[in-house]
């Protein structure tokens, strides 16, 4: 029997990021910014409960990632996509980040994941660019 988690998001990255590269993608010097938002849209995946974040990413979605919120020193979230959606990234007290592009929602999301860290990671957390 496992612990039961409750699922706060589960999903791919925000459909605006795969739109405006692929839009951008008609001139040659943004193609890869393209290439890259095709690849997250079939492959990226994040699933952020109360207990942990994990990513599952990679060549055909066969990395994962997972986090607990004690292991997380700090998040910083920038806003893209008219506000839309956000990129989000997770410092860890070993000092390893974790990026999270392109994240639906990533104001609600950043919420729900900053009531769950430590007084210390929510003091020097926040958002850029408001």
């Amino acid at each position: 029997m496992g612990i039961k988690e409750d699922i706060y998001y589960e999903g791919g990255p925000h459909w605006g990021d795969l739109l405006i590269n692929i839009f951008l993608g008609f001139t040659v010097i943004c193609l890869p910014l393209t290439v890259g938002a095709i690849v997250r849209a079939l492959w990226v995946r994040y699933r952020i409960t109360d207990r942990r974040i994990t990513i599952i990413g990679g060549w055909l979605g066969r990395d994962r990632s997972d986090i607990v919120y004690g292991e997380v020193a700090k998040v910083v979230t920038v806003p893209r996509g008219w506000g839309a959606y956000g990129d989000m990234v997770v410092t860890l007290k070993d000092g390893n980040r974790l990026e999270m592009r392109a994240v639906p929602r990533f104001r609600d999301v950043y919420a729900f994941i900053s009531e769950r860290l430590t007084p210390q990671a929510q003091g020097v957390s926040g958002a850029l660019g408001r």
